[in-house]
Formats: structure tokens, sequence, C-alpha cells
């Protein structure tokens, strides 16, 4: 049954050295903000594996393993979690998030869309839009990069989503990772522009190489006001309370009305992506 509200988590997450910690960390964090009430926590990109690595020296077992102890993680804390992971079909290689309900199945996975240059040397782009639900309440996301790409939001939201769930994982120089900070990157404006939720969790701190993460994690609201922020230094997890009731969508289902010669080319779109939806579903 869809619910009216829904309490979240955005996990600002430091890397650790293996996937075995990586793991270890977010059941913990899991555990630990599902005792406090939360019903569903995001993890950044790439949290399971740390994301500047070779990700050709990653094996399959090892991605089987991590997906069965997520699994098992999201059944044991009776807890949603969404955790950006590498997955693989067949030989090819994606750059996925993973979303588990509270029994532990795994109920979506989105691969990113538009990769950056070094995302590009490991992976292949995924094609279908991200569009799933938790506590019956409708939900997208995004990967990192493709903040870049309004219609990723748009259409899913033209589609009924409600909040958007955006995994990050921030590779750039320390001066660059300490000037991004105060929420001041655009977030908000997407939000407000579709009116729905907007869950951003970041990875932040050193990541090899001289790179860094910004951390910056926030959760805003459908009116652009931040509800919770995360600094750019610590580890940390930011928790709100969503009121469904205020992500109306309004300028979207405004969008599919107006202006009038589009309508058909907006309807056409939207079933294209539902269609696809399902054609992608394992």
């Amino acid at each position: 049954m869809k619910t009216a509200k829904l309490r979240v988590a955005a996990a600002q997450m430091k890397f650790r050295d293996s996937p075995a910690e990586n793991l270890e960390w977010i059941a913990e964090t899991t555990h630990r903000q599902a005792r406090a009430g939360v019903d569903a926590i995001l993890f950044p990109e790439c949290a399971v594996t740390g994301y500047n690595r070779d990700f050709q020296r990653l094996s399959c077992e090892t991605v089987h393993r991590a997906l069965r102890f997520l699994g098992q993680t999201a059944r044991e804390a009776r807890c949603q979690i969404l955790v950006g992971c590498p997955t693989f079909a067949g030989a090819r290689l994606f750059n996925s998030l993973l979303v588990f309900d509270r029994r532990g199945r795994e109920i979506f996975r989105y691969s990113k869309i538009h990769l950056t240059a070094r995302d590009a040397q490991f992976f292949r782009p995924g094609n279908s839009i991200a569009f799933f639900r938790l506590d019956g309440i409708p939900c997208t996301a995004i990967i990192c990069h493709e903040r870049r790409f309004p219609e990723l939001v748009r259409l899913p939201v033209m589609m009924g989503a409600q909040i958007l769930f955006h995994p990050n994982a921030g590779l750039d120089t320390l001066a660059v990772s300490k000037a991004k900070q105060k929420g001041k990157d655009g977030i908000a404006v997407r939000a407000f522009e579709n009116e729905i939720f907007y869950v951003f969790a970041n990875s932040v701190g050193p990541q090899g190489n001289n790179l860094w993460s910004a951390g910056d994690s926030k959760i805003v609201g459908p009116d652009s006001k931040v509800l919770a922020l995360a600094n750019n230094r610590d580890e940390m997890v930011i928790t709100a309370e969503l009121d469904l009731s205020k992500a109306g969508r309004k300028y979207a289902r405004e969008a599919l009305v107006q202006p009038a010669f589009l309508r058909a080319q907006w309807r056409a779109i939207v079933t294209a992506c539902r269609r696809q939806l399902r054609k992608s579903k394992p």
C-alpha cells in the first residue's frame, strides 16, 4: 500500500580498501539507521568496491557474494537499501544502483547510461531509465555524472516518480573538492523544477592518486529547501522524513499537456520508457 511519508537516509561514506570492509560498514550503517526508524537508505556510487580502482580485476564471484550479503542485510534489518555496485551481464560490466526491499529481494537495478571517460574504460552504458517503488512510492534514480541530463529525471517524474535517488562518487583534486560545499550545485533546482524530493549520497575523503570526494550529501524538498546537509570532510549519515503529499510533480504533469503540439510526442516517449523498462527486467 502506498504510504504518505517515508523516512530516508543518505550515507556519506569513506571508501575502504576492500569490498569486504565496505560491505561491513554498509551493514552496520543499515542496522543502526533501521533501529532509528529509517525506511530507506541510499549509499554512494560503487559503494561496494570504491570508485577509483581498476575494475578489470573485479570478479563475478566478488559481485555475486556482495549482492547476497546486501540482500541478507536488508532482510535482517527490515530496511530498504539502495547501493552502488558494479554488476555483470555475461562478460559486460555496468555501473549500477541496486535496490533491495525489506525482505532482501533485489527489486530493481539501474545501470548508468551517460558514462564519464573514466567510466567508459570499464563499463558499458545502460539503456533504460529508472523507475521503481519503495513502500508503494514511485521513485527514480540517476548516477553521479548524470545530473547533467535532466531528461533522465523529467521522464520518470512524468511517469509518476516522487523521489529521486542520486548516488555519487566525486573524483576531484582536493582544492576542487573543498570548493564544493553548502549545497550549491543545482540539485535544489532539479527538485524544484520537477516538484519532487531529491536524495543525494556522495563519497567523501581521499580516493588515492591525489584525488578526493567532496561529500556535501543532501536531501532536498520539492520547494528547493535543503532538509539535511552533510559537510565536505566527514563520514556521516543524514536523514529526513519526506511528506509525499508535497511531491505533486506539478511542472512535469503540466509539461505533458502544454504546449498542445507536443502532447502526442510526450505520450509516445513515456510509453517507450515503460516498454523498455519491461524489456529490461531480468
